[in-house]
């Protein structure tokens, strides 16, 4: 049988490392967890949620799957959202893509990758949906670069359809949406401005981020 030893090892040398930082790490972390951010992203191993923005355990709650999708039938990741925003009362709903995106390439390019391929037909759903201005772009790198920011915004809409959401918005509790793009190649994250704190201001900024390009 295969061992892991190396990863226990490292994880001794983690652990005692965060407590020659701040004896009381472990310990404030058992009595609380009190993030303000939900962090919705991909399953990408090169996307780590809490290090890209600098944040410690316990200051990001995360759900993450391929291509960062949010659809109504998931269970799984409405729960994430309903449990954040009901019972941690966090005031930040974070979609967060990235290029280079393996799950919205394959849905762009019609892969056959297996039970994958249900999943990501969400993805291959607004390509069809965008398909006349994907078609302007002058080859595949920028088709598939716009797709990953097509795919945010309309995670970011779906994100606000669900009850969980609309609920909270409706009880007057604080919490604003956000979508954003983080880039492997450079480190770096990008504001796709389709940022609401209630339903109203959705609409006008989703036209005008479609109409960007």
């Amino acid at each position: 049988m295969q061992s892991l030893t190396h990863l226990l090892e490292r994880n001794r040398t983690w652990s005692a490392s965060m407590l020659q930082q701040d004896p009381t790490f472990f310990s404030k972390l058992v009595r609380q967890q009190s993030p303000e951010y939900l962090w919705i992203g991909c399953s990408d191993s090169r996307v780590p949620a809490n290090q890209i923005v600098d944040l410690l355990p316990g200051e990001l709650f995360v759900h993450r799957n391929v291509a960062n999708v949010v659809v109504h039938t998931d269970l799984n990741c409405l729960s994430v959202l309903q449990f954040a925003i009901d019972v941690l009362r966090v005031k930040h709903v974070i979609v967060c893509g990235h290029y280079g995106c393996g799950g919205v390439g394959a849905a762009l390019r019609h892969d056959r990758l297996g039970l994958v391929d249900n999943w990501l037909g969400h993805v291959r759903d607004i390509a069809g949906k965008h398909e006349r201005q994907l078609a302007r772009y002058p080859d595949e790198d920028s088709r598939f670069r716009r797709l990953c920011e097509l795919n945010v915004i309309e995670q970011v809409v779906n994100v606000s359809q669900t009850t969980v959401v609309r609920d909270a918005w409706r009880r007057n509790q604080f919490l604003a949406l956000h979508g954003w793009i983080y880039g492997i190649h450079d480190g770096l994250l990008r504001d796709l401005m389709i940022t609401a704190e209630q339903s109203g201001q959705l609409e006008p900024l989703y036209e005008a981020c479609i109409r960007t390009s």
